[in-house]
């Protein structure tokens, strides 16, 4: 985990309000481990906005490391903002890798929101490794679609409105390709209403599952207890804070789905 300040390649909206970011960052990928990764961003090097936000990594290519955002207020909005041959300060990377992806079981990776780019990040990986795989892609409507889609090459898309590939959420696509292949596993990233979903299914049928948890942070490196998430526990018994809930910045984002709970 470092510091660096990083010149911005290219900064593009590539679906209504959503945008990628690519930048030249060395010293940042010298560190990076792999998919599931964040970083923290500066946007702004004022009182305004003194706090860094964290942005998963979408991918990693030579030296250059890219983000996909969405605007949802002042701070994202800024960072549309921002052209090619800007600076910007970065803190990263930071946060724990999916793990277990390999030729022995069959990933199936699934992004909602803004929680697609760390698999779109492993979908790079999976197709590195010449891993086998299917890619669900989950938004409310088309407009929210940059990714075409194309079930013959396992890349399915849903929407909530049915105005572009499969109607309605993620589950069913998963449920069928569970049911179709051996040895399903289960990786996700999105809104919690969807990682509940998938959480419980996965609890439910016995799919080793990984999700990685998105949550507010203040400072990314453990120290103001902002992105905290319960812990699964069976026993009954008091314990301290830690034993309880867990701090996604520095034992997370990624956590196997049994491990945690949505409260």
């Amino acid at each position: 985990m470092l510091i660096e300040r990083v010149k911005i390649i290219s900064n593009s909206e590539i679906a209504h309000n959503i945008w990628e970011m690519f930048f030249d960052a060395p010293k940042i990928i010298g560190e990076y481990k792999g998919a599931g990764q964040f970083i923290n961003i500066l946007v702004e090097e004022s009182w305004n906005h003194p706090l860094r936000r964290p942005m998963s990594i979408a991918s990693v290519q030579d030296e250059k490391v890219s983000i996909i955002y969405k605007i949802f207020g002042d701070v994202t909005k800024k960072l549309s903002k921002k052209e090619s041959g800007d600076n910007i300060e970065i803190l990263g990377p930071l946060g724990n890798t999916f793990t277990n992806w390999n030729k022995e079981s069959y990933p199936i990776l699934v992004g909602g929101g803004v929680g697609l780019p760390p698999m779109l990040n492993l979908k790079s990986e999976c197709e590195f490794n010449q891993i086998d795989h299917s890619i669900i892609i989950g938004a409310r409507n088309s407009s929210e679609h940059f990714i075409t889609h194309d079930p013959e090459n396992n890349i399915i898309l849903t929407t909530d409105d049915g105005s572009l590939g499969e109607s309605g959420t993620v589950m069913n696509p998963i449920d069928r390709i569970i049911k179709e292949k051996k040895k399903p596993y289960i990786f996700a990233c999105g809104p919690e209403p969807m990682l509940v979903a998938i959480r419980d299914y996965s609890l439910k049928n016995n799919i080793p599952t990984q999700l990685s948890v998105e949550s507010y942070m203040g400072c990314g490196v453990g120290l103001c207890q902002g992105c905290v998430i319960s812990k699964n526990r069976t026993d009954k018994k008091e314990n301290s804070y830690h034993e309880q809930y867990s701090l996604v910045c520095i034992d997370g984002p990624v956590y196997e789905a049994k491990d945690i709970r949505f409260d």
